[in-house]
């Protein structure tokens, strides 16, 4: 058999790009500021993100838009973030594919609908979980409450159906420091093994910048991507992604290619090495 040589084919297959959102796609002023980001002048910006009072957050540079306008007509772009279904609505982007919520938990098709298949399947998993997840809520809701306490907590819940009946679940813990103080982010990580039994076993924790996320093991953006590539992606076409965090490269290596931004967490890392 030989091997044909390449030619040019003006048949385009769009390839998927697996994406992250925050730091990645676009970031907040004072992030702009201190990376020093290209064409990131006041004039070139453009609004990406209203906090929850619908006012602009996060912004993208004048380079930032010409990716993603690219991206958006030449690939099928899918989300794959940490946000939540609430979180996600405050990001003005024209998404029109599947998206991956939640650090994974969610799934939601093109047309914004749950995918009910990996509903059921979280829905096994976090419920045995419950119990513990709203005592270590617990925990940090009484800490926040104290008046010296700098630490701001947020439980992240959702409906899931198990089959029969809807009910909501907590998926995950989210942690910030009122101060954006990254180094008392980095010491609480290291007490929560002591704060409740088996807490290894049945979680993880994630710290970047000012987020500390306390997740159980089933919770992973890589599980949900594998899952989408094994049962709704067509394994023909070429995949990519980018992300800029450490908790982003399980699921960038399931891709063919994948790359991050010029700054971040998994750039520093890779630089410090």
């Amino acid at each position: 058999m030989t091997i044909p040589f390449f030619k040019t084919n003006p048949d385009i297959i769009k390839p998927y790009t697996l994406m992250d959102l925050d730091d990645t796609l676009f970031q907040t002023q004072r992030k702009i500021d201190a990376w020093g980001l290209s064409t990131s002048e006041t004039k070139n910006l453009v609004c990406a993100t209203v906090n929850k009072q619908g006012a602009p957050l996060s912004f993208m540079s004048q380079r930032q838009t010409a990716f993603l306008n690219w991206l958006l007509v030449s690939t099928d772009l899918i989300v794959v973030t940490a946000r939540d279904r609430y979180e996600i609505t405050r990001v003005k982007l024209p998404f029109n594919s599947w998206q991956v919520l939640t650090h994974g938990a969610i799934i939601l098709t093109s047309d914004g609908e749950l995918l009910s298949t990996w509903q059921q399947y979280m829905y096994n998993e976090l419920a045995p979980l419950q119990d513990k997840l709203n005592q270590l809520s617990q925990l940090f809701a009484n800490h926040s409450k104290n008046d010296n306490s700098q630490l701001v907590f947020t439980p992240h819940i959702d409906s899931f159906n198990n089959g029969s009946v809807n009910e909501e679940l907590t998926i995950y813990l989210a942690i910030k420091h009122a101060q954006k103080d990254h180094q008392a982010l980095i010491e609480l990580a290291k007490k929560l093994p002591t704060l409740i039994r088996d807490f290894e076993q049945d979680f993880y924790v994630h710290v970047n910048a000012n987020n500390l996320a306390i997740l159980p093991h089933a919770v992973h953006k890589r599980h949900a991507v594998q899952f989408l590539l094994d049962h709704h992606l067509d394994s023909q076409r070429p995949s990519f992604g980018f992300g800029d965090s450490l908790a982003d490269l399980p699921f960038l290596q399931l891709l063919d290619w994948y790359g991050m931004p010029n700054h971040g967490q998994l750039h520093d890392n890779i630089n410090s090495q």
